[in-house]
C-alpha cells in the first residue's frame, strides 16, 4: 500500500469514528458539566473525557490486541457466553435504545418546536429519517467513505464554528466555583454512565471491516491504521468537549445548576446566533443524530449477519432493523429504555474487565480469572438493580467501596479474578 493511500484512509477513518462517537448526547453532557463546574470546568472535562472516550479508546486499542475480532475477547468468558453477551450489547446500544432514540431526538429537536407535536408527525419524521438511514447503511463501505468525506467533517466544522462564536463573544462571566469539591470524580462517573466502551466493542466490527475491505490484511497495518484513527478522532472530540465545557462555564453566571442540559445548550446558541440560532442546533443535532443512527445500524445487521453464518445477509437485517426502529421511536420508546437499561448496567462492567484484561492477556494463565472477575462484577450490579428498584433493599451493598456510585461490583470483581488464578488452572490460547 502507497503511504498516500495509508494516510488517506487513516484520515477518513478517523473522521468517520468521531462521527460514530459523538451522538446527540455528546453534545448536551459538557456544556452541563462546565456549568455546574463554572471556573473549575477544565477539571470536569478533562475527567469526562478520560471516562467517556478515553475508555472507548482504550477498548479500541484491546480490540485490535485480539485480532480485531470482538468474539476473541468475549470469548474469554467461554464461547456461547461471550456470544450472548455480544448479542444482548449490540441490541441494547442499537434497535432497543440508542437507535431508536436518535430518531426521537431528531423529531423532538427539529419537527416539535416548527410543527407540534403529534403522533401523525412522529411517524412520518421517522420514516424519513431511518428511510434516509436505510438508503445510507446498504453499502458499509460507502457509508464510512460518506461519513468521513462528508458528514463527519460538517459535524466537526459546525461544533468548531459554534466554539469559536463562543470563545470570542462569551454569553457570560464564568461564576467562581466554591461548594463543588468532587469536579474530577463526578465527571468520570458520568463519563462511566456513557458505556461508550460497549460503543466501542460494537462500531469495531463495521470499523475492522471495512479497513479489511480496503485491501489491508495484516494484522500490522491494521492495527497501524485503526490505532491512529483512533486516536485522531479522540483528539477531536477532545477539542469539542473542551470548547462546549468552556461554554457551559461561561453560562454559570446566568442559569443555575437545575436548569435541563438540552435547554441549556439551546439557550447558548441562541444567545450565540440569534434568530438563526435554531437552524444552527438543528443542523448539528440532525448530524449527529444521524450519523451514529447510520453506525448503528450498519453494527447491528453485520453483527447479526456473522453470527447467522451469512445465512441472512447484510442488507436484509439493515431494513429489519430499520423497520423495527421506526417501530420503537413512536411506540414504547420509554419503556423500552426502562427495561433494557438495568441490562447494560448489568453487563458493562464486564465489558471493562474483558478490556482490561486484554492488555494483561500474556500474563494471565488462567481463563477462570476472566470468568470469576465478570461474572462476579455482573452478579453485584443484578443485586444493586434489584435493590434500587424493587421494594428488596439489599443493605449489604452498601458496605462496598462506591457503592452510592454504582460501583459495588469493583472490590468483589477484583477478589474474585485473584482467587480464580489459584482455581482449576486452564491455559489459554494465546494463539489468537
Amino acid at each position: 500500500m502507497k503511504t498516500s493511500n495509508i494516510t488517506r484512509d487513516t484520515l477518513i477513518l478517523g473522521f468517520a469514528i468521531f462521527s460514530m462517537y459523538f451522538g446527540a448526547g455528546n453534545i448536551i453532557f459538557p456544556p452541563y458539566l462546565g456549568l455546574i463546574s463554572s471556573s473549575d470546568w477544565k477539571i470536569s472535562f478533562f475527567a469526562y473525557f478520560l471516562a467517556d472516550i478515553g475508555f472507548a479508546t482504550f477498548a479500541m486499542f484491546a480490540l485490535l490486541k485480539v485480532g480485531g475480532n470482538v468474539d476473541n475477547l468475549t470469548s474469554k468468558l467461554g464461547e456461547i457466553n461471550g456470544k450472548i453477551l455480544m448479542a444482548i450489547i449490540i441490541l441494547c446500544i442499537g434497535p432497543l435504545i440508542a437507535l431508536p432514540r436518535t430518531g426521537a431526538v431528531t423529531y423532538e429537536m427539529l419537527v416539535v418546536p416548527y410543527f407540534g407535536a403529534s403522533t401523525f408527525n412522529s411517524l412520518i419524521t421517522s420514516i424519513i429519517y431511518f428511510g434516509l438511514i436505510l438508503f445510507f447503511t446498504l453499502r458499509p463501505t460507502s457509508m464510512i467513505e460518506i461519513l468521513g468525506k462528508v458528514l463527519s467533517p460538517l459535524l466537526f466544522l459546525s461544533l468548531i464554528i459554534l466554539i469559536i462564536k463562543g470563545i470570542f463573544t462569551p454569553i457570560g462571566e464564568i461564576s467562581q466555583n466554591t461548594t463543588n469539591d468532587k469536579l474530577f470524580f463526578d465527571g468520570l462517573l458520568l463519563g462511566y454512565q456513557t458505556l461508550d466502551i460497549l460503543a466501542a466493542l460494537a462500531f469495531g466490527i463495521i470499523i475492522i471491516k471495512t479497513v479489511n475491505e480496503k485491501g489491508y490484511k495484516d494484522k500490522k497495518s491494521i492495527s497501524k491504521i485503526v490505532g491512529f484513527a483512533s486516536l485522531l478522532a479522540a483528539f477531536g472530540i477532545m477539542l469539542v468537549y473542551f470548547g462546549l465545557s468552556y461554554l457551559g462555564a461561561t453560562a454559570s453566571s446566568l442559569y443555575g445548576a437545575d436548569i435541563q442540559k438540552a435547554v441549556l445548550l439551546n439557550k447558548i446558541i441562541n444567545i450565540l446566533f440569534g434568530d438563526y440560532g435554531n437552524i444552527f442546533l438543528g443542523i448539528v443535532v440532525f448530524l449527529a443524530c444521524f450519523t451514529t443512527g447510520a453506525a448503528l445500524v450498519s453494527v447491528t445487521a453485520e453483527y447479526f449477519s456473522k453470527l447467522s453464518n451469512r445465512k441472512i445477509s447484510y442488507k436484509i437485517l439493515v431494513i429489519i432493523v430499520t423497520l423495527f426502529s421506526i417501530f420503537v421511536t413512536n411506540i414504547g420508546l420509554e419503556q423500552i429504555i426502562s427495561f433494557a437499561g438495568p441490562i447494560l448496567t448489568i453487563i458493562y462492567p464486564a465489558a471493562i474487565i474483558l478490556v482490561v484484561l486484554a492488555f494483561f492477556d500474556k500474563y494471565i494463565k488462567n481463563d477462570n480469572v476472566y470468568k470469576f472477575s465478570a461474572f462476579t462484577a455482573m452478579i453485584f450490579c443484578l443485586l444493586e438493580v434489584i435493590s434500587s428498584s424493587t421494594a428488596f433493599n439489599i443493605q449489604f451493598l452498601k458496605y462496598f467501596p462506591l457503592s452510592n456510585e454504582g460501583l459495588a461490583w469493583l472490590l468483589p470483581a477484583l477478589i474474585s479474578g485473584f482467587i480464580a488464578v489459584f482455581i482449576g488452572k486452564k491455559a489459554i490460547n494465546k494463539n489468537i
